[in-house]
């Protein structure tokens, strides 16, 4: 469940707050071979057989469109994935990358050729088989086709060859740790070669779930794919539900309108279920990055002074104990706890409002007023007002903005660049690179020693990769590309009865095919 963003990754980003994900510490997606795994990539949990049962989750982003080839944001894939559309492979609930429309792979020795066994029995829901000829389809289409950000994953992608109606070689420009675990997000998913025609509102896959009815502006409807090729779902119809008031979203639970909140929006609102024995509350962690964003490109915060000053003056464990009720982990740059180079850098801007004041004045930049300009979306707003204020009180001069979310905010912040600071919360995971590699994203960050680093990383050994993922991450926070308020928790709430929900984020996706009711 999740809130997120970054064109892919910043609609996703401010859905995150709205539905955090299950995310685990996963592995760098350098496996040599994938397990057996059955049929199903999902289905119901501790056994339990289909039923006409419906199920409502609550959230808060609504997707713009169902197309996230071409439309950027967390909100499509959040819905979609794994539930609508499968890809090769997935990240299970420990973080680790398992098998789902390719029962099995192995990778060569030179780690650049992949050879990929598929399910013999999958179909699409136009009823068209799924083949070897789909698979090589998607991902080419990636390069072709594809609009957003996130299509870059392909790029190492060198040749894909069709072996067999059940078999595919993939052949990569270069060794990738990432790019097997990039086939586990969106990037990833496969698609009829015939139903590719109306995606923004016809999604055609090989899930468990088909789109039942959407009714915009408010709510998404999933029907159980009765044709699917593994294990049945147990919930008949699952809904989405979008509210964009907070308290609404909590009475839509009380009042029985919806079983789940997918994310709780007010944290401090958590006791009226904590002490109900009707719900069960669940906290963990997710990928979600909630990022001070600066514009590194133009403005006042291409001065790297300016942008040491804002570091300097927040005072993050006071932000997170008065905008999300004291709930969500310090990190100081753009790696989560959960990643296997995660390293705590909160050390190296510890609060200093004396330093902040200094810096600012050394910057020449006193005199300009900074526009924050944030997403109307819960944790942007409430933490807004909190940065803000501390930034004052350090001598700077801020305007706040809250800039309707996705359309306004993406046009003007996300599409323009048109902002000086921002709040917005990535979730999508792994996405150091994908925020702060490219010069021409958002950020607008350059640093051609980062992205040196970033490629040495994704082609070395595995140990290769973790220290300079490290060295990298170090080198985003010493240059102040951003200043990191805290890692969203995981919280939902659900009625009693409800098992399988996960504890903590791990993908981009809203997974409900192992929900089950007891």
């Amino acid at each position: 469940m999740r809130h997120q963003i970054r064109k892919t990754a910043l609609l996703a980003a401010a859905a995150t707050a709205a539905t955090s994900l299950a995310l685990a510490s996963c592995s760098a997606g350098s496996s040599t071979s994938g397990g057996n795994a059955g049929a199903s990539s999902g289905g119901a949990t501790g056994g339990q057989q289909s039923s006409d049962a419906a199920l409502s989750i609550g959230l808060v982003a609504e997707p713009a469109n169902l197309d996230f080839t071409k439309t950027d944001g967390a909100a499509i894939p959040q819905v979609l994935l794994y539930n609508v559309y499968q890809g090769l492979v997935q990240l299970d609930q420990k973080g680790d990358i398992s098998p789902a429309l390719a029962t099995k792979w192995t990778v060569s020795d030179d780690r650049k050729t992949y050879t990929f066994d598929l399910a013999k029995d999958a179909k699409f829901t136009n009823g068209k088989p799924f083949t070897a000829d789909d698979a090589k389809f998607s991902i080419d289409r990636v390069k072709k086709d594809w609009t957003v950000s996130l299509k870059s994953a392909m790029n190492v992608v060198d040749s894909t060859t069709v072996v067999s109606p059940t078999q595919l070689k993939v052949v990569l420009k270069a060794p990738s740790n990432d790019w097997l675990y990039r086939m586990t997000t969106r990037v990833g998913a496969m698609f009829s070669r015939t139903g590719v025609d109306a995606l923004a509102t016809k999604p055609v896959g090989t899930g468990p779930y088909q789109l039942g009815k959407w009714t915009r502006g408010d709510s998404i409807s999933l029907v159980r794919n009765d044709a699917y090729w593994g294990t049945k779902p147990y919930y008949q119809t699952v809904t989405f539900k979008y509210f964009k008031d907070p308290t609404a979203l909590n009475n839509a639970l009380l009042t029985g309108t919806i079983n789940v909140i997918g994310t709780v929006q007010t944290p401090e609102s958590l006791g009226q279920f904590e002490n109900n024995d009707k719900y069960q509350v669940i906290e963990g962690t997710t990928n979600g990055e909630v990022v001070l964003s600066f514009n590194n490109g133009s403005g006042p915060m291409k001065n790297k002074k300016m942008r040491e000053a804002v570091r300097y003056a927040i005072d993050h464990k006071a932000l997170v104990d008065t905008c999300w009720a004291g709930r969500g982990a310090l990190i100081g740059s753009m790696v989560p706890p959960t990643d296997p180079w995660y390293e705590d850098l909160t050390g190296l801007y510890p609060h200093d409002v004396a330093k902040a004041k200094t810096l600012l004045k050394e910057s020449g930049e006193a005199n300009q007023t900074l526009r924050l300009r944030i997403p109307t979306l819960p944790y942007a707003v409430s933490c807004g007002t909190v940065v803000k204020s501390q930034l004052e009180q350090a001598g700077f001069k801020v305007k706040l903005d809250q800039l309707e979310f996705p359309a306004a905010w993406l046009t003007t912040v996300f599409t323009n660049a048109d902002y000086d600071m921002s709040i917005v919360a990535h979730v999508e995971p792994r996405d150091m690179g994908a925020v702060f590699g490219d010069p021409t994203y958002y950020t607008r960050y350059t640093n051609p020693a980062f992205s040196a680093l970033l490629k040495q990383a994704d082609e070395g050994t595995e140990a290769e990769q973790v220290a300079d993922m490290k060295k990298a991450a170090r080198m985003l926070s010493e240059d102040a590309a951003a200043d990191w308020l805290f890692v969203l928790p995981n919280l939902i709430v659900a009625d009693k009865g409800i098992t399988g929900i996960p504890k903590n984020a791990i993908s981009e996706s809203f997974d409900v095919t192992g929900l089950a009711g007891s």
